[in-house]
């Protein structure tokens, strides 16, 4: 083993000549650089309904994610982890003409996404829009005041690991479908260029985790013609953002209509980006 100085310096140089060639191909192989080229996008047949699933539907952002959608003549599948207390959700769905179909789901039980993928199997899905997401509470991820650390497992589990899971499980809906979009509701407090401030450590790391995960993921999904995207909303005037002064809240109207449009925009071309509601790009 090395141990003086000049062998240490040695060394360093050795492995930085080392991992400089193999380290360059590793990150353009998983950046998507060295990845194959999407496959040619098939015209829908004449007729087709694309179907959209949105998960976290029962209210807010997601409800109107369904309602939107629902207007433009798709078929939904929304998401809700109590149903039948879903109320505007199901009186949408009654309404629809069967084309808006509502479905247990906790994000949390990685068992149930799976069954309900299963349940699925053979629908075609052209955009999974993975809504559901829970702040924890700003009260409750104060440093040094009151850090409830158990929120870490549960914030993170519901925020990022249940939408990969949600990815991984409907990956062949997705590939018999259309449009081949993933959406991904993030937010502007992950991002960590933008960061000025100490707060809402479990919130904003949940977020910046899912950026991170979804930016994998477009990078592997490329050569299957998977398009994804991670937006940021803004502050909307929904449950989650209660405390918040009104005058400084979106409409949930408009917050839904500008998710639908960037995810419109959404192509292989710009799939992994971070974008706020008005399509400007965020820093990481």
């Amino acid at each position: 083993m090395m141990t003086t100085r000049r062998g240490a310096l040695a060394l360093v140089a050795t492995l930085v000549l080392a991992t400089g060639s193999a380290g360059a191909a590793f990150a353009a192989a998983h950046d998507g650089a060295g990845a194959p080229p999407p496959p040619p996008a098939k015209p829908a047949p004449a007729g087709y309904v694309p179907t959209v699933l949105v998960t976290g539907a029962n209210r807010g952002i997601g409800l109107e994610l369904a309602r939107q959608y629902a207007a433009r003549g798709w078929k939904v599948i929304g998401t809700a982890r109590k149903p039948a207390e879903a109320k505007e959700l199901n009186a949408l769905a009654a309404a629809s003409e069967g084309r808006v179909t509502v479905e247990p789901l906790d994000v949390m039980d990685l068992a149930a996404i799976d069954a309900l993928a299963k349940k699925y199997a053979g629908q075609p899905v052209d955009i999974l829009f993975n809504n559901a997401g829970v702040t924890g509470g700003g009260q409750n991820q104060q440093f040094g005041r009151n850090m409830q650390w158990e929120l870490f497992d549960a914030v993170h589990r519901t925020n990022v690991v249940g939408p990969l899971k949600m990815a991984e499980a409907f990956l062949p809906h997705l590939e018999a479908g259309y449009q081949k979009k993933i959406s991904n509701v993030s937010s502007s407090q992950g991002s960590i260029g933008s960061t000025k401030n100490g707060m809402l450590y479990i919130y904003r790391s949940s977020k910046a985790s899912l950026n991170m995960v979804m930016k994998n993921l477009a990078n592997q999904l490329r050569g299957k013609g998977i398009a994804i995207a991670l937006i940021d909303p803004g502050p909307v005037d929904t449950d989650m953002m209660a405390g918040l002064p009104k005058k400084m809240l979106r409409p949930v109207p408009t917050a839904g209509a500008d998710l639908i449009r960037v995810t419109d925009q959404l192509s292989m071309a710009n799939s992994g980006t971070f974008w706020t509601f008005d399509g400007t790009e965020l820093p990481w």
